[in-house]
């Protein structure tokens, strides 16, 4: 881009190859912006809440998805204008920091998009919309402060948690199974929360998955679950006590690193080698046995002789497995407190109750469990299910609730749900647009009816009347001072989410009005779009 002037002195901007290039300005690109951020969110309105639609997905690859978590349909979704990919970071950005409510922040964020076009047809400039914006989101996230409980919880009494990971796994399709699935994502978050710090590290906690089995089938072991079997099939499949060596060390004879040949004329000279190697591969074994070592598990492999003499020597072992599992067998079977000693071969001997083989259904899938460990600091959650899409769909719900869990224990206040607490901003939000003289009043009040779009949304996809079921409840929640009514989407016949227990973490939906209105501003703040054309 490049500033001339003509004969008269007037200024004209030339844009390097101009001829390939489409250029939008002022309220044209600003209503082109704010229309493809609208297309995003409508696709996404409808997977919104417990009663919210799946949508399928296939990859160039012919990978098919079938999903209603936000994130994911907006990740796998091949996405070309600038403001739709600010759209899909919006809910990325939601995920990483809470993991739950990426579909509500970008429904949210398209309401906003659309009340602001209403205003700046009407002339109103789009930065004293984003200003009223800004003005609005900093009264709704103080009224949520108001209006949200402390949820007191403890190692015995875990059963809040549980009711808040059912209303996150309520709108997902593992919902005919919460109840479970909600108690064990909480017992695992409990088996590795440091509630003193009130921390919660993730990265403990496996999620695993085989295709077999009902969904019922998910259990929680405290210990690992590796995809690995014994390493010669005459092993033992159930060891007790078990004292494991783990080996990050080839467990076999040393190759040179450098290019070598090794002459051999000679059947004696033959012999002698292999006896060598043979001897050498005794002493490792013998040194993993004189420590007491019951298991060997090894991140590299070794050959057929090696396995044979291990299997003659009544050392069991398993080998090729992953660093990122020895890791957390290591964290699951360290004695609490203890050291990595004795060394064996850069190996550490650590401690399991039992460890034990499992066969799968006829194909004879067999995996390894290790259980009863010394420090059950690192768990597994392990997820059966129909087919691979059922798997990794309760994986994604799974993942939701363990972060919703984490939450929790980080910041102990809910908010209810149902859209209860969007209606209660929405409320608050209009009545605090009076005290305000200026052109933002318009931008706030056009804030709180963008924050009843959640609820609309929640009562159309559950098949009710969206105004006249809005209209109701927040007639209700005026008339009664109640800011815990929300919408009835399981037709129990109440609107109180009290009663139905349905809560939200605080700081999630603190996150998602924060997060929307400044994806919003950024977009208003746009006024000029220089794009390459098609051709």
């Amino acid at each position: 881009m490049a500033l001339a002037f003509d004969e008269f002195g007037r200024p004209f901007i030339i844009l390097r190859g101009q001829e390939q290039k489409s250029r939008l300005r002022g309220l044209d690109a600003q209503k082109a912006n704010i229309s493809a951020g609208k297309a995003v969110a409508r696709i996404l309105r409808t997977s919104l809440g417990p009663k919210g639609m799946d949508k399928i997905l296939q990859s160039p690859d012919g990978d098919v998805t079938i999903t209603n978590d936000g994130a994911t349909i907006l990740e796998q979704m091949d996405v070309d204008n600038q403001i739709a990919k600010l759209m899909v970071e919006l809910s990325r950005s939601q995920d990483y920091e809470i993991g739950d409510g990426t579909t509500g922040v970008v429904v949210l964020a398209g309401a906003l998009l659309e009340q602001a076009e209403g205003l700046l047809e009407r002339g109103i400039h789009p930065i004293r919309v984003a200003e009223g914006y800004e003005m609005a989101c900093r009264i709704a996230v103080e009224h949520l402060e108001h209006i949200a409980q402390k949820f007191e919880f403890g190692v015995t009494n875990i059963e809040p948690l549980v009711q808040t990971c059912m209303t996150t796994l309520s709108s997902k399709i593992v919902n005919r199974c919460k109840r479970s699935l909600a108690e064990i994502a909480v017992k695992a978050v409990m088996a590795v929360a440091d509630l003193e710090r009130r921390d919660v590290n993730l990265d403990l906690i496996k999620v695993e998955g085989k295709v077999g089995g009902k969904l019922e089938d998910t259990e929680l072991i405290h210990g690992i679950v590796v995809d690995k079997d014994m390493s010669h099939p005459q092993m033992p499949k159930h060891i007790e006590d078990a004292k494991i060596a783990i080996l990050t060390c080839p467990f076999e004879p040393p190759k040179p690193k450098t290019k070598h040949k090794v002459d051999i004329d000679t059947v004696e000279k033959f012999q002698t080698l292999r006896l060598q190697e043979q001897k050498y591969f005794d002493d490792m074994v013998q040194k993993c046995k004189d420590v007491g070592a019951t298991l060997v598990i090894c991140q590299w492999g070794f050959d057929d002789e090696a396995n044979h003499l291990l299997m003659h020597r009544n050392l069991p072992a398993v080998r090729w497995v992953g660093g990122v599992e020895l890791e957390l067998i290591a964290i699951a079977t360290v004695r609490e407190g203890g050291v990595y000693t004795p060394c064996i071969l850069r190996g550490h001997r650590f401690l399991a109750g039992l460890v034990r083989e499992k066969s799968f259904g006829t194909t004879k899938d067999r995996m390894l469990y290790i259980e009863r460990c010394a420090n059950s600091r690192a768990v597994t959650i392990f997820v059966r299910g129909g087919n691979k899409m059922i798997i990794e769909e309760t994986k994604r719900s799974i993942h939701d609730a363990l972060c919703v869990a984490r939450n929790i224990i980080r910041n102990n206040s809910i908010v209810y749900g149902g859209g209860s607490a969007e209606i209660s901003c929405s409320i608050a939000v209009e009545a605090a647009a009076d005290k305000y003289p200026g052109v933002e009043q318009y931008a706030i009040r056009a804030f709180g009816d963008a924050l009843d779009s959640i609820p609309m949304a929640l009562a159309e996809n559950s098949g009710l009347q969206p105004i006249e079921t809005l209209s109701a409840v927040k007639s209700q929640q005026i008339k009664d001072n109640n800011a815990y009514c929300g919408i009835d989407c399981n037709d129990v016949g109440t609107y109180d989410m009290r009663e139905q227990n349905v809560f939200e973490t605080l700081i999630g939906k603190q996150q998602q009005i924060l997060l929307a209105t400044q994806v919003v501003k950024m977009i208003l703040k746009i006024d000029d779009v220089i794009s390459p054309t098609d051709y």
